[in-house]
């Protein structure tokens, strides 16, 4: 891009309000992760950032804290979740944030959040300690707000409702409130909770127990909000059950629903029910570089889930589980049943006079395939817990089988290949060595690429000696 074109993106970007550019920071980062036009997203984050260190570093008037709807919706970022993407108990939708604002400066409370700005606007860079004090007057502010509209009453409060947002909106709007009225209870017990819980066992659970014990956050609005806490800071999520079954003493599910923590049982299911999705579509769109990490996700928490809880087959929850099981086995089976074809259609062994002049194998295709075989491989660590044992057992040794077969014949070949196919049964040999490699490790890789290339030397010394 020339050095125009980039100056004209800068200047558009720097027109765009804070949050816009923040959005748009987080979507390219995330495109980066999933190597998704990355010279596009490496661009466009290279120019963000250097706006937003600029704006950063200018700040006569105060930082960036300036944004009044960033202050107010600090405490929620713990639990927003990207538009698209389900909630459960204890997550608000990130979009339901401008139209909650919107409304606020509208109707809400127009007078104090004018108040607020010109009080903001008037505070020198270094007054962090009064940003705070008056984010935490803002946040009770809206609070009081919230409940008025939602509250009871009659009159014309559904039309006052409509005029925030659509429905989603509205049933994010008394969560926002709720949590927004128990900031100082929530900043708490962020400080009494452990910074990390690789593991959640008997001494854990007590002391998490202990900094949930504070009234306000033991309701049933807010208890959900509260225990997603937890489970930020837990290494394995689903373990958030155990603290269920400790609350009841019985891992019978009647006994764990019938407590208020049994919400946590459905905030696990609904947690291994994204990864699964997730799953499927990185299946879906060939992207295999988290599946080991989601299938282990997925892996463990079906097994805690099985083991640890009394579940009925009929119930709401043992019906759940069966239907997660059941996703992540369709999706995984038909992956799996596909790589076979793929190897085939590579290595086989075609006559001479079926390879057209120049005829090329695709290394684009031979590291998808690759991907796919270590994918399989992948699978058989968890095959059981996900109803995929019989196909991935039979699949891994199929592909065993053939590759090894085919990588033999194909050196052989090396030895009579015709000149005019000889680049083609070289690119045959090196896939099977790629997948090889996957299949039987270094070592067997190393022993066929040495093979491969006593085969054609020799060759050549027999044309010469001839």
């Amino acid at each position: 891009m020339s050095q125009t074109s980039i100056e004209r993106l800068r200047d558009y970007l720097a027109q765009l309000p804070p949050q816009a550019q923040a959005l748009l920071m987080r979507e390219f980062e995330r495109a980066l992760e999933r190597g998704q036009d990355t010279a596009v997203a490496t661009l466009v984050l290279d120019q963000l950032r250097k706006i937003v260190r600029k704006t950063e570093a200018d700040a006569a008037a105060p930082p960036r804290t300036d944004d009044l709807s960033r202050l107010l919706f600090q405490v929620l970022e713990p639990f927003l979740v990207e538009a698209g993407a389900p909630i459960r108990a204890g997550q608000i939708r990130r979009s339901s944030l401008a139209p909650i604002w919107q409304w606020l400066g509208r109707d809400g409370a127009p007078a104090k959040l004018s108040e607020f700005e010109a009080a903001l606007a008037r505070m020198p860079a270094d007054s962090a300690g009064q940003v705070e004090a008056l984010a935490s007057k803002l946040q009770a502010v809206a609070a009081d707000a919230i409940f008025e509209l939602t509250g009871p009453g009659g009159g014309d409060k559904s039309r006052a409702l409509a005029r925030v947002g659509p429905p989603n909106v509205i049933e994010d709007l008394y969560s926002t409130g709720a949590v927004l009225a128990v900031r100082d209870a929530i900043a708490t017990l962020n400080e009494k909770l452990p910074r990390s819980l690789r593991a959640f066992g008997d001494a854990q659970i007590a002391s998490v127990t202990a900094a949930l014990n504070i009234p306000v956050l033991q309701t049933p609005q807010m208890l959900p909000f509260a225990l997603s806490i937890v489970v930020q800071r837990m290494t394995a999520p689903w373990q958030i059950i155990r603290l269920a079954i400790k609350i009841a003493a019985s891992d019978d599910e009647i006994r764990v629903a019938a407590t208020p923590y049994g919400v946590a049982v459905t905030m696990a299911l609904h947690d291994l029910s994204c990864v699964a999705a997730i799953l499927r579509m990185d299946i879906k769109r060939g992207h295999f570089d988290n599946v080991a990490g989601n299938l282990k996700t997925l892996h463990d928490g079906v097994r805690g889930l099985r083991t640890e809880l009394d579940l009925r087959n009929d119930s709401a929850w043992g019906k759940q589980l069966t239907s997660i099981r059941a996703d992540i086995s369709n999706a995984l089976q038909s992956e799996i049943d596909s790589v076979p074809g793929r190897v085939r259609r590579i290595l086989r062994q075609r006559a001479e006079k079926d390879i057209p002049p120049g005829a090329r194998i695709d290394s684009t295709e031979v590291e998808e395939t690759v991907a796919l075989i270590d994918f399989v491989a992948t699978c058989r660590n968890y095959a059981s817990e996900l109803a995929i044992n019989e196909v991935t057992l039979r699949t891994y040794s199929d592909l065993q089988q053939y590759v090894e077969r085919s990588t033999e014949q194909l050196v052989q070949s090396l030895r009579g290949a015709d000149h005019k196919v000889r680049t083609y049964r070289q690119q045959q040999v090196q896939a099977a060595i790629r997948f090889c490699q996957v299949l039987f490790g270094d070592d067997y890789a190393s022993l066929m690429s040495r093979a491969a290339e006593n085969a054609a030397t020799g060759e050549r010394k027999s044309s010469r000696a001839s």
